[in-house]
């Protein structure tokens, strides 16, 4: 992935790109959201509105075309130690790359 591309993918959500015509791509105030470090999807934030915490505890494995195997999917998950604010609206916590799978 070039620098082109990781600056277009910052500040989106994973999954509501696929309308390019979207005037607004970005989070909105009333969801709640974990943030994607590291791998083919840093940057992104990941809608986790209505997610129960241990659904939170054990990650997601998300379709790309930008990890190892094209079509794949790139796994993420919550660090035990890392601190989680209380729920509600806004960044709720990080989910860290961990590899691809096909």
């Amino acid at each position: 992935m070039n620098d082109g591309d990781e600056q277009l993918l910052r500040g989106r959500v994973y999954g509501h790109d696929h309308d390019h015509d979207d005037p607004n791509p970005g989070p909105l105030p009333h969801q709640t959201y974990a943030a994607l470090v590291g791998g083919p999807l840093d940057g992104l934030l990941l809608d986790i509105t209505g997610w129960r915490p241990e659904e939170i505890d054990d990650g997601v494995a998300l379709m790309t075309e930008l990890g190892r195997w094209p079509g794949g999917r790139a796994l993420y998950d919550p660090r035990p130690d890392d601190p989680r604010p209380s729920g509600g609206p806004g960044l709720l916590c990080r989910f860290y790359y961990s590899g691809d799978t096909p």
